[in-house]
């Protein structure tokens, strides 16, 4: 078997493995994700597995796929248990995220789009960065290390690694570790 395959099987477990804890969390109401952060990650992530597909990234695009997904499934449970203190900023967030997106659609070209809507999915985790800034016990810190593991698993499983392919899985390794800080430094300055 392919080491790409085993590195893909195991990244797409991770999706799993992070995730199942943080559904759980979320349904008990000790999680609370941020609808807006899940809605615009659950759409550009899907259009990032397009071009990442389209780039040759091949089973390794596969992972974005299934992260798609099950951002389908938070972002569905968000709306009932999830963080309901929306600020202005939030819908400010929001509402760029989503002028950028037709202005990735008249780009046609990969390189470009794949910045843009790696950028618009950055502008999409503000709304939680702030929450957990002010909440950080509100996210369930045992996903976010899992997802940085998988998404540096997923740079290894693409087929071909070139900056449509790989922009996305690094930035989001590095968007991960940087809010594993921010949540364990906000954990010992705002005890549970």
């Amino acid at each position: 078997m392919d080491i790409k395959v085993i590195v893909s099987i195991v990244a797409i477990i991770l999706v799993f493995v992070g995730y199942v804890p943080y559904i759980i969390d979320t349904v008990k109401g000790t999680t609370r994700p941020h609808a807006f952060s899940y809605f615009l990650w659950a759409l550009l992530v899907y259009i990032i597995f397009a071009l990442q597909l389209q780039a040759g990234g091949g089973l390794g695009s596969w992972i974005t796929f299934t992260v798609a997904t099950v951002m389908v499934v938070v972002f569905a449970l968000s709306l009932k248990n999830g963080k309901r203190d929306i600020r202005k900023v939030d819908f400010i967030f929001l509402a760029i995220a989503l002028l950028a997106i037709p202005v990735w659609l008249v780009a046609d070209q990969p390189v470009l789009s794949i910045i843009l809507l790696s950028t618009i999915d950055m502008l999409g985790f503000a709304p939680t960065v702030r929450k957990s800034w002010v909440d950080p016990w509100s996210e369930t810190l045992f996903m976010y290390f899992m997802t940085a593991i998988r998404h540096s698993l997923a740079v290894i499983a693409l087929t071909e690694i070139n900056l449509v392919t790989a922009l996305f899985p690094i930035t989001w390794t590095i968007a991960n570790v940087l809010f594993i800080i921010l949540l364990i430094a906000r954990r010992k300055q705002l005890p549970k």
